[in-house]
């Protein structure tokens, strides 16, 4: 053989022996991203697992409790309200005697 038909085998060889590494790269990124697949469905699971039993141990408020708490919380609203609109009226007026 001469010394072109050598280089040129090298290179024929050489790129088989890089499609050959190549196709084994895509074949193990792929089987890498099925694996990162699979763990975070896996993860997934057992987060909403975790979140179902966590609702489980939840005490709810009775249906006369929630009227209690919301009655205070309006009350709470409704009281405030008034007293900053006063506070603000207040201020305002004497801004005006003074100003």
């Amino acid at each position: 053989m001469s010394k072109k038909d050598e280089k040129n085998t090298k290179k024929v060889s050489t790129s088989k022996k890089e499609e050959k590494v190549s196709k084994k790269d895509k074949i193990s990124k792929k089987t890498k991203n099925t694996k990162k697949v699979k763990k975070e469905k896996v993860k997934k699971e057992l987060f909403l697992t975790g979140v179902k039993k966590e609702m489980g141990k939840v005490r709810w408020p009775l249906k006369k409790e929630m009227i209690k708490y919301s009655i205070a919380t309006l009350s709470f609203i409704i009281f405030f309200g008034i007293f900053f609109t006063l506070g603000d009226l207040i201020i305002a007026g004497l801004k005006m005697l003074v100003g």
